[in-house]
């Protein structure tokens, strides 16, 4: 009997082809978002068709935002998103619960946006964003007087009463995207000033897409004592400032290609020999880019080409040569702007050399936790891979055997699994594949394009994924 939501993936001798990734579902939430409270329409092209970002269009419209979706000019194109925009701080109660569903970033940066809006607002998700704390943006957005309360441990449904926000300097703990973004969403609405000090970087869309809708942003060198990263590290901190009370002007807008989602693929074609992938119309924001480093410090021949940019987001093309391989070590430094891509990158480790994470302890409190998760499914299939508190080692032995794992619902260990099926010496059932949904759709039928092996077996799910 087939299984609802399982895939089962054969193994492959090497991946190639061209090809263009969904559009970036982490560009796509901040540009909704600013639609929203913008003046005026805007169109999103190339918006991420996944159900994490049809979460935050949902909410948007559930708040009094008229959102349409009209024809690409391309047939082959994903629908264009309209947003008529209801201004600052003029978005309506909703009659009902916000209900997020599995997005964290929905949750988070929309926590931002209606925190500044004068009722009450109840935000909702799945069973696995329940379990997620949002203590992190409660912290700040209580500060600039908006008033929140959640379940135990801080976890959905979140209870947000909005007010008139005064600006912060907000100085977090842990390095978040989503937090930053939240607090200068908040900020954007508020009176005064208000500044993030990031201890390490993170991915800067939110500053790049406050300038494109027109407000002015203030970036400087973080000044915070530790956040300046050692010799062999990624990029330091910043102190990011915004002026309430900006006006956002809608317009018209195209999402790059997702680097996250083309990191699954990317990764296929580092750990296969012989392989050779390449990726076009995909974002090459530089704060994305250190998966680029990463498979590169692995042995993989990669190019990355800027062709273009969109506001403000430099688009281009990558192409993933296999080459060689060897150990990786992925430290707490590194760890901000690869967080997503961690659990693919695990995988290399089941092709050759082997991949030590650690300061990843973030991992645990995402979709599902990711540490235990990705641990546990690895050895399923036969791996060596051993959990940290706050990461993972696995490491190169024998070929997978394949045989059957569970994905917990969670997208990006959907797909991880199905990268390592690859390499195994038999056929790999992965249970909960239908999450791809999440953020990458068409993933396995992609994933079987590029693949050169018998085509992946789709038992009972391919209509759900």
């Amino acid at each position: 009997m087939p299984v609802a939501g399982r895939v089962s993936v054969s193994p492959a001798h090497r991946v190639a082809g061209v090809l263009r990734v969904p559009g970036d579902k982490s560009i796509s939430h901040r540009y909704a978002l600013l639609s929203a409270i913008a003046d005026g329409r805007s169109t999103i092209a190339n918006y991420a068709p996944g159900a994490d970002c049809a979460s935050t269009l949902a909410c948007l419209s559930a708040l009094g935002t008229i959102v349409s979706r009209t024809p690409a000019p391309r047939a082959e194109d994903p629908p264009l998103v309209t947003i008529d925009g209801r201004g600052l701080r003029g978005l309506r109660p909703s009659v009902g619960d916000l209900d997020c569903g599995n997005s964290g970033s929905t949750m988070r940066m929309l926590g931002g946006v209606v925190a500044a809006h004068p009722f009450v607002s109840t935000l909702i998700g799945d069973a696995s964003l329940s379990r997620r704390p949002m203590r992190r943006i409660m912290g700040p957005l209580t500060l600039m007087g908006a008033s929140l309360t959640a379940g135990p441990g801080d976890r959905p449904p979140l209870h947000i009463r909005g007010a008139e926000l005064t600006g912060i300097r907000f100085e977090p703990d842990t390095p978040s995207a989503q937090v930053k973004s939240a607090v200068l969403l908040a900020g954007l609405q508020a009176s005064g000033e208000t500044s993030v000090l990031e201890p390490a970087s993170t991915r800067d869309h939110t500053e790049r897409a406050l300038a494109a809708f027109g407000a002015a942003v203030s970036i400087h060198p973080s000044t915070r004592p530790g956040t300046h990263s050692p010799p062999g590290s990624l990029r330091a901190g910043a102190l990011i400032t915004v002026q309430g009370g900006q006006r956002l002007r809608g317009g018209s807008f195209t999402v790059p290609g997702d680097l996250s989602s083309a990191a699954f693929l990317a990764v296929a074609a580092a750990a296969l020999p012989d392989s050779d992938v390449s990726i076009s119309g995909v974002g090459l924001n530089p704060s994305r880019t250190a998966l680029i480093d990463v498979l590169r410090r692995f042995g993989a021949d990669v190019e990355a080409t800027v062709e273009d940019e969109h506001a403000g987001e430099p688009v281009g093309r990558l192409r993933i040569r296999h080459a060689r391989m060897t150990d990786l070590v992925i430290t707490a430094d590194e760890v901000p702007e690869v967080i997503d891509e961690l659990p693919v990158l695990a995988t290399l480790g089941t092709f050759g050399g082997s991949v030590t994470v650690s300061g990843a302890g973030e991992l645990r409190v995402k979709e599902s936790d990711r540490i235990a998760e990705l641990v546990a499914g690895l050895r399923a299939v036969g791996a060596d891979a051993e959990e940290r508190p706050d990461g993972f080692q696995v490491r190169c032995g024998a070929r997978l055997t394949g045989g059957t794992v569970h994905a917990r619902h969670d997208h990006r260990l959907a797909m991880a699994f199905a990268i390592a099926a690859l390499g195994a010496s038999g056929p790999t059932h992965i249970d909960g594949a239908d999450a791809v949904a999440v953020s990458y759709p068409s993933f396995f039928e992609d994933l079987d394009r590029l693949a050169q092996r018998d085509r992946a077996h789709v038992d009972g799910a391919k209509a759900t994924l």
